[in-house]
């Protein structure tokens, strides 16, 4: 799987960027046909401490699935989208087996 990773108006650390390619390429074990990732990151202007949002767009096959999160650290907010996309992998891949 490929896996882009895009930090909007900041520059992501090492530490982040290894995190992310972790989380993100355990998706393949739910789907064999995801072809690629891409994430976005970006810091939203508030005052508000949970302003961290990652957003995740999965290529599979004939459907693209996404996810946008919000959180007090990309960490978080990377965690929550890729949960949410495994809901929706598990979903698909189901879907798919039953017909």
């Amino acid at each position: 799987m490929d896996i882009k990773i895009h930090s909007v108006r900041f520059d992501a650390d090492k530490k982040l960027l290894d995190f992310i390619n972790t989380k993100v390429s355990k998706l393949i074990q739910f789907n064999d046909d995801i072809i690629a990732a891409e994430v976005f990151l970006r810091l939203e202007n508030s005052q508000d401490m949970e302003n961290k949002i990652t957003e995740i767009k999965v290529d599979i096959p004939g459907n693209n699935l996404f996810a946008k999160k919000q959180g007090k650290t990309f960490e978080e907010a990377t965690d929550l989208a890729v949960d949410a996309l495994r809901k929706q992998v598990k979903k698909k891949k189901d879907k798919l087996r039953n017909n």
